[in-house]
């Protein structure tokens, strides 16, 4: 049976709302995706694997200790300063041409450290945030366990999703980048290159950015393309593809078969790996809010093959996945077809 792996505490983050432009609306991350993956799994026959507790070692591995420190200890403070906001949400933000390139001053006012490590308005952060993210890095660590042990196969039920997260910024919905850290540990782990394929609706741009010019963490993202107006904007074009580094952008409205060649050929890209880790999201489905591609649960599980063809021992991180009808069912698709080549 595959193991998938699970926390508690990953239902702990609950965000409420988001800002965006300038607007509060409904939040979409919500504690409900990851129950519905889990009933899925269950219903699928999937044996369920409690995460286990781990260091801080492979976390600042891959995130600066002022981003990690500030996540820890922004909710305690931001609500000790009894603000009128009941989530922690920047309004100036520390870019790096206000001092010339120095490193900024940590601000003496609790309402503007946010601007030092966030670099939306989005991602929120209120009680169990910390918790959560923290609790989704185990997850994420304890499937590379199961699969640097006697699993080829494992899935890490992580919430919140981390592949927007850099070094040191935190936005999109991410707090921590759980497959980056998986990744790093990988790496460390079977001594030789591990390569990430992420299929989430959007760029993994802090992925990309975190492994930058490393030829032993190879990259590889399939996407909705950015400058048709999608997040993350500012990234994910393909003129930022080389050796170790692949964009594959689609255009709205991509279904199955433009979807599932781009897989084919990040999956051919990471071919070289010993290791591999899936950043799985599910929002590239048809009728997903968060995006605009059109891809079936068909195309899913065909996915799921492609990248298990490459026979390479697998960690898949959950990323994106909006549609709570769907999640659940979409992610079995795809694990379906990872473990059945």
């Amino acid at each position: 049976m595959l193991p998938f792996v699970w926390s508690d505490d990953c239902l702990r983050h609950e965000p409420v709302a988001e800002m965006w432009v300038g607007v509060r609306t409904t939040a979409t991350e919500v504690p409900a995706r990851a129950v519905a993956i889990r009933k899925a799994l269950a219903a699928a026959g999937a044996r369920e694997v409690t995460a286990t507790a781990h260091d801080d070692s492979a976390l600042l591995a891959v995130h600066d200790p002022a981003l990690v420190e500030f996540l820890r200890t922004a909710w305690d403070e931001w609500s000790a300063a009894a603000l009128p906001s009941d989530r922690v949400v920047p309004y100036v933000f520390a870019r790096s041409e206000l001092t010339s390139g120095r490193t900024p001053a940590t601000p003496a006012a609790v309402w503007a450290r946010p601007g030092l490590f966030a670099y939306d308005t989005m991602t929120l952060i209120g009680p169990g945030t910390w918790e959560a993210a923290r609790a989704a890095v185990d997850v994420a660590l304890t499937a590379v366990d199961l699969v640097t042990g006697r699993e080829r196969l494992a899935y890490a039920c992580c919430r919140p999703p981390g592949h927007h997260v850099t070094r040191s910024l935190y936005g999109g919905s991410c707090y921590l980048n759980n497959t980056a850290i998986a990744a790093a540990a990988l790496h460390t782990r079977v001594g030789g290159p591990v390569a990430v394929v992420d299929i989430d609706a959007h760029h993994g741009n802090g992925t990309q950015e975190l492994f930058l010019g490393r030829s032993d963490v190879l990259t590889a993202s399939v996407h909705v393309d950015p400058g048709t107006g999608w997040f993350p904007h500012f990234l994910g074009f393909a003129a930022e593809n080389d050796d170790a580094n692949l964009n594959l952008p689609l255009a709205p409205g991509t279904g199955d078969d433009e979807w599932l060649a781009a897989v084919r050929e990040a999956a051919e890209f990471a071919a070289p790996a010993q290791a591999l880790v899936v950043a799985l999201g599910v929002d590239a489905a048809a009728g997903d809010p968060e995006s605009p591609l059109e891809v079936t649960a068909a195309g899913y599980r065909e996915a799921g093959r492609i990248l298990g063809g490459l026979g390479l021992p697998t960690v898949v991180v959950q990323e994106g996945g909006y549609d709570l009808e769907t999640i659940g069912p979409l992610v079995v698709e795809t694990l379906t077809g990872l473990a059945t080549v």
